[in-house]
């Protein structure tokens, strides 16, 4: 697998952080939309490495993915609509949110402990 362990290390920061922030009412800086961005990027040079192994990852890339586009959806609320957009669409899932990056951190993880 290609080595992507800059991207691992940046995406699993930012999932983690942007969900406490979330979830502590944290307004929206500049910064937050820069690394949402960024940490969109890391995920799909994750996934790209994880294509390019062939079939050997298909399940792990399928889970990670698929656990991703739930993170996605949360911090993309946030984003577009700052902490009212975001409250306004998901403030009554917060466990749901967690659960979420829960399972995107232990897939990263994962993946990370491929090759190592």
């Amino acid at each position: 697998m290609l080595d992507v362990k800059n991207s691992i290390e940046r995406l699993s920061w930012t999932v983690e952080h942007h969900f406490f922030a979330h979830s502590g009412a944290t307004r929206l800086y500049a910064s937050w939309a820069i690394q949402f961005e960024l940490a969109y990027t890391d995920f799909r040079v994750i996934q790209m490495a994880l294509q390019l192994s062939g079939d050997e990852h298909h399940e792990l890339l399928a889970k990670f993915s698929a656990a991703y586009e739930k993170v996605f959806n949360y911090e993309y609320a946030f984003v577009a609509g700052g902490l009212e957009g975001f409250n306004e669409k998901y403030g009554q899932e917060l466990d749901q949110y967690e659960q979420a990056e829960k399972e995107t951190l232990a897939l990263i993880d994962e993946i990370s402990a491929i090759d190592n």
